[in-house]
């Protein structure tokens, strides 16, 4: 199932045939330090995969899901988005890529990918979004469309994250 396609990516339901990479993106120290994340257990990655490997299209709004990021005329998944609630019960984006795929504005393109489709067909009206403040990367990103509404002291990652967050109003004013 595709959920959406950019210029360069498509976004769509993780395949039995991801999870090698899969795990990578949630094993690899490249990828988890910025987050920061501990390395998930071999369990704990197959009972994420197989979620991710299930879900319904009205389980976006609901439940933390998982989709991987490809390039288009590729079969290889470079990326997740991540489609997540926060602390209270919000809408949030994420996204994490493989080390080899940084550095080419995939991260940029599947934000805005992703506004769109919170948007535009999960019709929410705000989207909010997390991040380490020494993920310098991430915060270029989020810089670019959304709004700064809070830093706090992330206990669990023992890190400072920086809240953001978009409004639908606000998303179609940049547009226009």
């Amino acid at each position: 199932m595709i959920l959406f396609e950019t210029e360069r990516l498509i976004i769509k339901r993780l395949g039995i045939d991801d999870r090698k990479h899969f795990a990578e993106l949630f094993t690899d120290p490249r990828v988890l330090e910025p987050i920061p994340q501990k390395a998930f257990t071999e369990n704990q990655i197959t009972e994420r995969f197989n979620k991710s490997l299930n879900f319904e299209l009205s389980d976006l709004g609901t439940q933390k899901c998982a989709c991987g990021i490809y390039e288009k005329g590729e079969i290889e998944m470079i990326g997740l988005a991540l489609f997540l609630l926060n602390g209270d019960n919000e809408n949030e984006l994420g996204y994490r890529f493989r080390a080899d795929y940084w550095g080419k504005g995939y991260g940029t393109e599947t934000t805005k990918g992703m506004l769109e489709f919170y948007f535009n067909v999960m019709k929410t009206d705000i989207v909010t979004a997390d991040v380490n403040i020494a993920n310098l990367a991430s915060v270029k990103i989020l810089d670019k469309f959304m709004t700064i509404v809070k830093e706090f002291f992330n206990e669990r990652d023992n890190c400072i994250d920086r809240q953001y967050e978009l409004k639908k109003k606000n998303w179609l004013e940049q547009r226009t």
